[in-house]
Order: structure tokens, then sequence, then C-alpha cells
């Protein structure tokens, strides 16, 4: 019997270590377990048992989802950004086209400008001119030397004295009147509709939209074929002509009132588009404005017209106007948003916790002869260093 019971104490002696083994085995895969079968349920809300199995497929990421559980969504939850096709310049429009004389305008200064140029001031200056001559040709022929040996003695001509000083100050009256009407129309804008705020810089343009979200781009000028590496862009006709073709237009809407708020990141630069009329110089510190107005959709070109610096020529301005709701669209591809418009927002993540109280969710009822759960306790707080957020916190801050 003695020997028969110490057997059995050898045999219990030697199993020990073993199961101390296998229990240490088994120790790091239980929590792992369990959060694993409680992060479901936990992260999205929905109830442990048969819909386990729905809600872990739900928290699969789909199509548009990386493998880090980001959604394929721009930042802040916008949907991704539709493309955009820009309009093909058309030559002799809005461009240089060697022409002598004014480029056509396509704003209501503009016209009136153009009118007051081609209409009256080139033909009182022609006119002016051609008095001047014909006076000349007389005075040559009347009394020329053979004709009048002696020349005459004649002195204060009052007629000639009062035509020779009010016929000037009437040709500056008849400039002044169309000129102040001119500058007034020009200087005392209607209302804008959109405003855009141009800075240069050395040498490139900046143009921000505060009207439509507050965005900015960034508009260089487009080198040709040979002067750029393989695979990167390059100019085409498309993008409009030599040393004036840029990578991103401004654009802006039809038939609106868009006003320019002109200002310089470094030195003097010069906002100029002729097919506007309009040229206003970009000062460091200060604010410069002016206004458009333009009916007929198309691509304009301009340039810096104030002496910058070496690369002072390679500074173009390319205008884009298009259809009001062309316009709007270009402003959702931006990440922009046109005014009293709500922001498109992406669906929800699919890896994103949905925060719910505990009180919302509903507790299974105890099986029978089950001890009775404690009830649920308000969350605890992240501890006082940890600042890393969560997956819901990712979600819905915003802050990726």
């Amino acid at each position: 019997m003695k020997l028969k019971t110490g057997l059995i104490a050898l045999a219990a002696v030697g199993m020990i270590p073993m199961a101390a083994q296998g229990q240490t085995a088994a120790t790091p895969a239980a929590p792992a377990a369990q959060e694993q079968a409680a992060t479901p349920a936990a992260t999205t809300g929905a109830p442990a048992g048969p819909n386990a199995a729905a809600a872990n497929a739900s928290a699969t990421p789909a199509a548009g989802v990386d493998a880090t559980g980001a959604s394929a969504v721009a930042p802040g939850g916008a949907l991704a950004a539709p493309a955009f096709d820009h309009a093909v310049p058309v030559k002799g429009v809005g461009m240089p086209d060697g022409r002598m004389g004014l480029q056509d305008q396509f704003t209501p200064v503009g016209r009136e400008a153009s009118a007051f140029h081609d209409n009256w001031l080139l033909a009182l200056c022609a006119a002016m001119s051609l008095l001047v001559l014909v006076l000349l040709l007389w005075t040559m022929v009347k009394y020329r030397r053979s004709a009048h040996p002696t020349p005459s003695r004649t002195s204060h001509n009052t007629f000639v004295e009062v035509v020779w000083t009010l016929v000037p100050v009437l040709v500056l009256v008849a400039i002044a009147v169309p000129s102040i009407r001119l500058i007034r129309h020009q200087y005392s804008p209607p209302p804008a509709d959109l405003t855009i705020k141009v800075i240069g810089n050395q040498w490139y343009w900046s143009y921000q939209y505060p009207d439509n979200g507050g965005f900015e781009i960034v508009s260089n000028m487009l080198k040709e074929r040979g002067e750029v590496a393989a695979g990167a862009r390059f100019r085409t006709d498309a993008d409009g002509p030599r040393l004036l073709a840029v990578d991103e237009r401004l654009v802006i809407p039809a038939g609106k009132v868009v006003k320019f708020i002109v200002t310089s990141n470094d030195v003097i630069h010069s906002f100029a588009m002729p097919a506007f009329w309009t040229k206003t110089d970009a000062n460091p510190g200060i604010l410069n404005e002016t206004w458009v107005k333009v009916d007929k959709p198309g691509v304009y070109f301009g340039q810096c017209s104030e002496l910058c610096g070496a690369r002072h020529a390679f500074m173009p301005i390319a205008i884009e106007v298009v259809a009001p709701e062309r316009f709007a669209q270009w402003v959702s591809t931006k990440g922009g948003t046109m005014p009293g418009a709500t922001p498109a927002v992406a669906p929800a993540d699919s890896t994103a916790a949905t925060q719910v109280s505990p009180a919302a969710v509903t507790a299974p009822a105890p099986a029978a002869g089950a001890a009775t759960a404690a009830p649920p306790t308000a969350p605890q707080s992240a501890a006082p260093g940890n600042t890393t957020p969560s997956v819901a916190n990712r979600a819905t801050d915003g802050s990726n």
C-alpha cells in the first residue's frame, strides 16, 4: 500500500512542470482571443452572438480602403474630385496675333476703352496731325522766298492768338470728358459675385479663392518639349501659345463680377490682362483691387508687366472663363465649395468605429442560474500621457 501511494505521488510531481508549461503557453492567447471576440461588438456597436460574423464582415476594408484601414477619400471626408476638361484656346482670341492695335475686348470697361481709343482718340490725333500738316504745307508754299522776298512784319494778331489758345483747350476738354467717364466706370465696380486674391511671386503666380473654401492654386509657365525631362509635362497647342501657357489656369465664371485683390510676396509685379483692359501693380504689403466681368467663355492670356527680376518674361497669366455650372464643377475638383452649398461628404469609413453609448446597447438576458452581471460603468478616460487617436477618433475628428 505504501509503495502504491509513493508511485502516485511521484507521478503527480512529474506532471506539475508539464501543466505549468501548458498554462504558460495558453496565457497570451487568451487575452488575444478575448480581444478578437470583443472587438467587433465593442467597436461597431453590434451585439455579440449570431450576428457577430456579419459585424466582422462589415468591418473588413472594402474597395477604396488601403491596407492600413484609411479610406481612399480626400482629407476632411470629401469625395474624390472628378476630372475637369479645360477649354482649348482659340487663335486670335485673348492672345497676341500680330495685329497693329489693341486686342479684342471682352469686358464692358474694355469695350468702352477700346471704342474711346479707336473711335475718338485716334480720330482726334489724325485730325490734329492733318491740320498741322496742311498748315505747314500752306506756309511753305505761300511764304516761300521766291514768292515773298521781303518777309512780313505783322505782329500781335489777335485772331491767331485766340485760335491757338482756344483750340488746345477745346481739345483737352474733348479728351477729358470721356476719360473721366471711363475712369469712373473702371474704379466704381458693381457688387462682386466672386473675390479672388492674386499673389505675385518670383517668378510665378498664385491664386486664392476665399469665397469657395479658401483653396489656392499655383500657376507656372509650361516649358517646351525639349526643355523638360522625359515624362514631365510640356506645352502643347491645347495649352496656349509659347511663353503664355501655364499648368494651372485661373478659372472664373462667365457673366459674373469678379474682383481681384492683387498683392506680392517679394518684389513689384504687375497683373495685366490686355483682353480685359486691366493692369494692376502687385506691391508687397499693399492690396490693390481691380475687377472684370467677362460674358464670353474662352481662354485669355496675359503677362507680368513690371520688370521683376531675371525671369520676368516667364510669368504668364492664363484666365479661363467658363459657364457658372462648369465653374462650380471646377471648384469641386479643387476641393472647394460654392457659397451656400453643403460640401460633399464621403460614406463612413468601414473600419471606423461607431460611437455608441453604453446605455444604447441592450445587454442579452442572463442564462438561467447564471450570476447577475454588474451594472455598466461609465467609460474610463484615457491615460494622461496617451494622445494617440483611436480608429474612431480618426474617423470623426478629421485630423488625418
